[in-house]
């Protein structure tokens, strides 16, 4: 049973960084895209960025380009979220997320059958 278990939200004013961890365990990590997701209040949860089984391969949504690193490290089964330079509108709860299948599309929020409960980041003006 995949089990995905996120870390290091929090409280941050704006202009600050956080960085945020998500710990696998259940199936061999170095195998599955992973990727990280956010649902503000009232409204529905969108894809932040996304890294290849190998880490070769990064993928960001357009307004975190820039500001936002994911990586990770497949000796630790954990994948990693730099957030600089945080915006009033990063706030939301997080999610990391892996593909279900070592074949699924990682752009795709279709793809990503397993969640993890979510951290809160929350940045104040």
């Amino acid at each position: 049973q995949v089990q995905l278990v996120e870390s290091g939200g929090g409280l941050v004013q704006a202009g600050g960084s956080l960085r945020l961890s998500c710990a696998a365990s259940g199936r061999t990590f170095s195998s599955y895209h992973m990727g990280w997701f956010r649902q503000a209040p009232g409204k529905e949860r969108e894809f932040v960025a996304a890294i290849t089984w190998s880490g070769s391969i990064t993928f960001y949504e357009d307004s975190v380009k820039g500001r936002f690193t994911i990586s990770r490290d497949n000796a630790k089964n954990t994948v990693y979220l730099q957030m600089n330079s945080l915006k009033p509108e990063d706030t939301a709860v997080y999610y990391c997320a892996q593909v279900l299948n070592y074949y699924s599309d990682y752009r795709r929020m279709s793809s990503y059958g397993y969640w993890g409960q979510g951290t809160q980041v929350t940045v104040s003006s």
